[in-house]
């Protein structure tokens, strides 16, 4: 099957069916690329992600714009875009659309909360995998807990976060490079 075919159903399914955005997608994706289809080694995946957390937008869309390129070029990144997009599009569209004659309570809130509730392990899955692949090192692992403090407890905005990061990262690597 065409690649390119392959990375808009892969996005598009895993868009459809996955809520709470880009990250909750990455169990999907990963056993659909990785696993199921080999498109991907599972470390470039991670690396994709983990790059698409720090750029501005859409992470499902900065993610599937990453994998496409790298699977099957510029054709591969549209595919994969456009099926990252495509779901949240038209669900956004018939929810505005359709949102002021949906009852707020009743069993429409129950279905609503049980969704909510199956997000939250899709985050918690997709976060695994991430600490998994990223938290290799005593430094590493010092950096993701310090950062998740400072957001649990409101002391930093995530800019300001992923520039300590990069700095501490920046001087944690020339020790390194002076010594070779």
């Amino acid at each position: 099957m065409n690649k390119d075919w392959q990375l808009f159903k892969v996005y598009l399914m895993a868009g459809t069916f996955t809520f709470s955005g880009g990250m909750a997608m990455l169990p999907v994706i990963e056993r659909e690329l990785c696993q199921k289809r080999q498109l991907l080694p599972r470390d470039e995946l991670y690396e994709y992600t983990t790059l698409s957390q720090t750029f501005p937008g859409v992470i499902a869309l900065t993610n599937a714009c990453f994998v496409g390129e790298k699977v099957n070029g510029k054709s591969g990144m549209l595919a994969a875009g456009l099926g990252a997009i495509l779901p949240a599009f038209v669900l956004m569209l018939a929810a505005t659309i359709g949102y002021q004659h949906v009852p707020q309570s009743g069993v429409f809130l129950s279905i609503m909360s049980a969704i909510r509730a199956a997000s939250a392990a899709f985050l918690f899955s997709a976060a695994y995998g991430l600490a998994r692949y990223n938290l290799k090192d005593p430094l590493s692992l010092a950096i993701a807990v310090g950062c998740l403090l400072a957001t649990l407890f409101n002391l930093l905005s995530a800019p300001t976060l992923i520039i300590l990061a990069g700095v501490i990262g920046l001087i944690s690597a020339r020790p390194r490079k002076e010594q070779s």
